[in-house]
């Protein structure tokens, strides 16, 4: 919300000098427009790292200086977002807009490479990056290293052919809140520089680990227990209507499906915690689409169709709305293979 600023699941629907906002209930969007942000004049920020542990996020700035923030799903889909909606905003400029498609497709992850596995690398006591203590401007800092050894290690690792693609590869882990930047001369880029420039290759710019900085919520038995559900490689992700399992209430969830280990986990968007609220292994679960024509029994309020359920090999129900019959199928069949 700009005025109260919770988080709030809202429906969008972008126009040629509008982007329009809508309310979700029961799995569908109301008919009229909740809100609508004009684009005349505004100014877009992606990635937007405002929020430390909301890494995919869009702002939009409008020229009455009205802030909005916008999160996705996904890198993707923050990018596809952030280039159709910046292609609206500089509607009459085209070079503009073909320069960001440039910058977009000028370099890509391998596909047998994930983040979470350079960032295992990166920790790796014996040829992991290298941690230091660094004073900047009086405060001290414990295990940082600096933009340009990172740089380093990336193409030392053969993660990156050049300077450039591990300055992109850099970013990425930046932007998926991996590393953060502490120091003056890496939080000012980071504020202050266009998005291709946030990640400085420079020895002078300090970066750490991102959850060095967190305070521990859990035992380590816990904290490892979370890491090896949530290591998996992202298959899917998108936002479904789950039912609730003691009041059986509807609620927008967003969904992360992964692979090895075959996991499903389900976040609270509204939450300022990226954590998920509840998941569960696929290992031996059944999946299934349900007919729309009647309730079945278990499921209770405003069900308005496109509903699947699963059920784990603890015989735990799951019931779980799709916005769309496409969508039901696609989730169905990005399961299934991991049960």
């Amino acid at each position: 919300g700009h005025i109260v600023r919770n988080w709030k699941v809202r429906w969008f629907v972008l126009l040629q000098d509008k982007l329009l906002y809508y309310k979700i209930e029961g799995g569908k969007k109301e008919p009229s427009p909740k809100g609508r942000i004009l684009l005349d004049g505004c100014t877009i920020t992606c990635p937007c790292l405002e929020y430390e542990n909301r890494p995919l996020l869009i702002k939009l700035k409008t020229k009455t200086n009205t802030d909005y923030f916008l999160e996705c799903c996904s890198r993707e889909e923050r990018d596809s977002w952030a280039l159709d909606i910046t292609g609206a905003i500089h509607a009459g400029h085209p070079v503009q807009v073909q320069e960001l498609h440039r910058m977009k497709n000028s370099f890509k992850l391998l596909d047998n490479i994930s983040l979470y596995d350079i960032v295992q690398r990166m920790y790796d006591s014996s040829t992991g990056i290298k941690l230091t203590r660094n004073l900047d401007q009086g405060n001290r800092y414990k295990e940082t290293f600096t933009g340009s050894a990172l740089v380093d290690w990336l193409i030392s690792n053969s993660f990156a052919v050049s300077r450039f693609e591990a300055v992109t590869l850099a970013s990425m882990l930046m932007d998926e809140n991996f590393i953060r930047p502490v120091g003056t001369r890496s939080t000012e880029a980071m504020r202050f520089s266009d998005p291709s420039e946030k990640f400085l290759d420079d020895s002078t710019a300090l970066y750490m680990f991102a959850e060095n900085g967190k305070k521990n919520t859990g035992s380590k038995e816990e904290v490892q227990f979370n890491i090896s559900e949530l290591s998996g490689t992202i298959v899917k992700q998108g936002f479904l209507v789950k039912q609730g399992h003691k009041r059986k209430n509807w609620k927008v969830r967003r969904f992360v499906l992964r692979a090895d280990p075959a996991f499903l986990h389900y976040y609270d968007p509204t939450k300022e915690e990226n954590k998920p609220v509840g998941g569960f292994s696929l290992r031996g679960c059944l999946v299934s689409a349900l007919e729309d024509n009647g309730v079945p029994a278990g499921v209770k309020g405003n069900v308005q169709g496109n509903l699947f359920k699963i059920i784990t090999k603890n015989d735990i129900h799951y019931y779980i709305q799709a916005s769309s019959k496409a969508e039901r199928v696609q989730w169905i069949e990005a399961i299934k293979p991991l049960t």
